[in-house]
């Protein structure tokens, strides 16, 4: 029997109103059924780490409400099971909290279960991050540390019977394998099965990259109804292979641009895509349209996992400030330059990174090696942003001064003053033995 397999976000900030659909078609497909949320990134899980040391009962998905409440009834009323990282830096805290959710809505109580085993940021596991990442390591404050954990616990959880299941940093493919694994029994040695099922949920992961939201450029990618684009649903084989397609009655497209677009999106060597479960291999990967808005993937292999996991180690930076001011009219280019150059002038002990939002930004560099270049055109409007990183809040917060300085002290004509000072996270990885990061399952409540 085929596995439908829905995706309802592909980041967390991603839209709170995708569900509905995909929950609308998986019920209208029948038979065995998931929902996906992927709303984990690197910097996402260092931001939860900080939020549960504010509030040791915080650290997971802040919408998780939003996503849930909507589908919740639904997908338990028709047997529709769910399975996210939105645990982040407390998967029981979110279990806990989608126990509440459902007395609240008056539904019965879902079997939650949680996935465990990555976090890596406490004192016992401070060796092994240093074999790991070296002796950088001590001379960094960690605000967390997780190992990116694979698809057997939460397959192993839906197999104990789970309705939904709680992740912290899993590999975002595993969100699918795993339902995957569960529902057909598969091995996690059948590498085949597991490449395939891979690269399924590399296609689901991103959410609505694959129907045309991040392909679209009109004039060039045209994708019809952007505004109410759909998200993805993938129908998975036994055998591993799987069919693309989106919600009902949604806009956006799945074509065979879009779904081989997302195919080698962040995939550094096709023939070796390295996840926890398996290293994929799409070198031979095959897309052929099989209906409307609807894409067969085939010939992907799989062969032998790492036998180390990746871990990213999120530590504090120092401090972030920026600032903002717009310039307008005649010579607006020039005094927005102007402008740059006062502060650097003004600002000798930061390293002061310029952009010239209109003119040179997206393509900049630290150092405005590129502003430099780029010739002084004639821009009627221009925004300039600065921004500058220091260990110490009080220096970096000079910047902000400086631009707000800028209204009366010059150049002429400036004005929309924004700035903003927040802490900086900077990032280390690293990798660790497999069989040092064990990964577990647990029930919460009484089921």
């Amino acid at each position: 029997m085929t596995l439908h397999i829905g995706c309802a976000a592909g980041f967390s900030g991603d839209r709170t109103d995708a569900a509905g659909p995909v929950v609308e078609t998986l019920i209208a497909r029948g038979g065995p059924a998931f929902l996906l949320f992927e709303t984990l990134a690197e910097r996402t899980l260092a931001l939860a780490q900080l939020a549960r040391r504010a509030n040791p009962e915080g650290g997971y998905e802040p919408l998780l409400d939003e996503l849930l409440a909507p589908i919740l009834a639904k997908c338990i009323a028709n047997e529709i099971r769910i399975v996210s990282n939105f645990g982040a830096a407390n998967p029981r805290g979110a279990a806990q909290r989608i126990r509440a959710l459902a007395k609240e809505l008056g539904v019965r109580e879902p079997r939650v279960a949680v996935v465990s085993g990555d976090d890596l940021s406490g004192a016992t596991h401070r060796t092994l991050l240093r074999e790991s990442i070296g002796a950088a390591l001590d001379t960094v404050e960690v605000v967390s540390a997780n190992a990116y954990l694979g698809a057997e616990a939460i397959a192993a959880a839906l197999a104990g019977g789970a309705e939904i299941v709680v992740c912290g940093r899993v590999a975002d493919p595993s969100l699918a394998v795993g339902p995957a694994m569960a529902h057909f029994g598969w091995q996690p040695d059948d590498w085949d099965r597991l490449g395939r099922a891979t690269m399924a949920g590399h296609l689901l992961e991103c959410g609505s990259q694959v129907t045309g939201g991040y392909f679209a450029d009109p004039g060039f990618k045209d994708v019809p109804d952007l505004h109410d684009v759909g998200f993805p649903v993938a129908t998975v084989q036994e055998d591993g292979r799987c069919e693309i397609g989106k919600a009902d009655a949604t806009g956006g497209m799945v074509t065979l641009a879009t779904v081989k677009e997302q195919l080698l999106y962040e995939v550094h060597d096709p023939a070796a895509y390295l996840t926890p479960d398996v290293t994929a291999d799409i070198a031979q990967a095959e897309v052929r349209e099989t209906g409307r808005d609807r894409v067969a993937l085939d010939g992907v292999r799989g062969h032998a996992r790492p036998d180390k996991l990746k871990v990213n180690v999120c530590h504090e930076g120092g401090w972030l400030a920026e600032g903002e001011i717009s310039y307008a009219g005649p010579n607006a280019e020039a005094r927005a330059r102007l402008a740059g150059d006062v502060l650097r002038q003004r600002l000798p002990k930061l390293e002061v990174r310029i952009d010239l939002i209109g003119v040179t930004s997206v393509f900049g560099d630290d150092a405005g090696r590129r502003l430099a270049r780029t010739p002084h055109g004639h821009a009627t409007e221009v925004r300039l942003r600065v921004a500058a990183k220091h260990p110490d809040r009080t220096m970096a917060d000079r910047l902000a001064r400086e631009v707000t300085a800028l209204y009366t002290c010059g150049p002429a004509g400036g004005g929309g003053v924004r700035t903003a000072l927040r802490p900086r996270l900077d990032t280390l990885s690293g990798f660790v033995p497999r069989e040092a990061v064990p990964a577990r399952w647990h029930k919460v409540g009484a089921w």
